[in-house]
């Protein structure tokens, strides 16, 4: 290997190291908030939801209404559909 390619590979390296460094205390959590996420709470205790354009939503409405309309079982997908070529 050449000079230059042993150089980029070794900065690239020190580079990579250098970030995960920095921002790994960013992605973790504190310990306050490692416990809290292992103790379940009931639906109706959790706040409300913002869904955007639909607006605020409590959860138990929400598992309302997915029991009420359950995801399609295949998917989504839509059948497909037979095209018919007809004359003038």
């Amino acid at each position: 290997m050449d000079r230059a390619s042993l150089l980029f590979c070794t900065l690239s390296l020190a580079l990579s190291l250098l970030i995960s460094i920095l921002f790994f205390p960013l992605a973790t959590l504190t310990q306050k908030e490692l416990e809290a996420s292992r103790l379940p709470v009931p639906a109706e205790e959790m706040g409300d939801l913002d869904l955007g354009d639909f607006g605020s939503v409590s959860v138990p409405e929400l598992v309302d209404y997915y029991l009420e309309n359950p995801p399609d079982r295949w998917g989504g997908e839509a059948p497909v559909r037979q095209v018919r070529f007809q004359g003038c």
